[in-house]
């Protein structure tokens, strides 16, 4: 099938499922489904593309495997998160700020998403479309990123997880485990999966546009819908505690923290 065609026929679908799930959080008033909507959409787009692209067919099937490891691992993780607690801070602030206008620039929010799981998904693709015929270096190396990218995010939500799962930590500031050494690895290790695809797509044709993966999600993570937000809210919800924290830890990528007062 036509790429093109591919691309265009995602987006439809997906256009179609956000504006169901617009209509859902407007019954149930939690627009954190998106994040869901979002992971299982690329996740879905990258195994539709990849078992209809025309490269070498293990290759093609491994890219497959592991977009839909990468996508139920996190979708799953948000579900838990979407039924087990109230709405996300992040889309709580958006409704008092858009007020009367908040489902009107929902809907458009929702099809954006629609269109960004498009966009993500075509690392995958590119990937998808590596003809080389056989397994090589960078294959291996994206292999290896992907299960470091999974397994260091997977810990981390739960990690943070279970942290928010005890009374007694209400209002305090998680710095266990790998929260420590970042204020947000999970953000961290998300990034770090997109480098993958760039890697087992860049020999085939037009694999260096593999690259916007990594530098979009960076942007998203830290100028848009990652950092400021969900630091916005830490702010307002554990005030002095998370600006020590700020003060002291690495905002993405994991390092030792430093001494208080330096």
């Amino acid at each position: 099938m036509n790429p093109f065609i591919q691309i265009l026929a995602g987006w439809a679908i997906l256009a179609v499922l956000m504006t169901g799930l617009w209509e859902w959080q407007r019954r149930r008033k939690n627009a954190a489904v998106v994040d869901v909507a979002w992971t299982a959409g690329v996740g879905a787009l990258g195994v539709f593309f990849a078992l209809n692209a025309d490269g070498y067919p293990p290759r093609q099937w491994l890219v497959a495997t592991l977009a839909a490891i990468w996508s139920l691992r996190l979708a799953g993780h948000l579900i838990r998160r979407v039924r087990g607690e109230r709405e996300d801070g992040r889309y709580r602030a958006l409704r008092e700020k858009w007020g009367a206008r908040t489902q009107l620039y929902l809907f458009f929010f929702f099809q954006i998403q629609a269109f960004w799981s498009v966009l993500f998904a075509l690392p995958m693709m590119l990937a998808a479309w590596n003809p080389r015929p056989a397994w090589g270096v960078l294959d291996a190396l994206g292999i290896l990123i992907w299960m470091v990218s999974v397994a260091g995010e997977a810990v981390a939500d739960r990690q943070l997880a279970g942290f928010r799962a005890n009374p007694a930590h209400q209002g305090e500031v998680c710095r266990r485990g790998l929260w420590r050494y970042s204020r947000h690895p999970n953000y961290f290790f998300e990034w770090l999966h997109w480098w993958a695809w760039f890697l087992i797509g860049l020999p085939g044709p037009g694999g260096w546009w593999g690259l916007a993966g990594p530098a979009v999600m960076l942007l998203f993570l830290l100028k848009i819908t990652g950092v400021p937000p969900t630091e916005a809210q830490a702010l307002k919800s554990r005030g002095e505690a998370y600006r020590e924290y700020q003060r002291t830890t690495s905002v993405l990528i994991p390092w030792p923290p430093k001494k208080k007062g330096f």
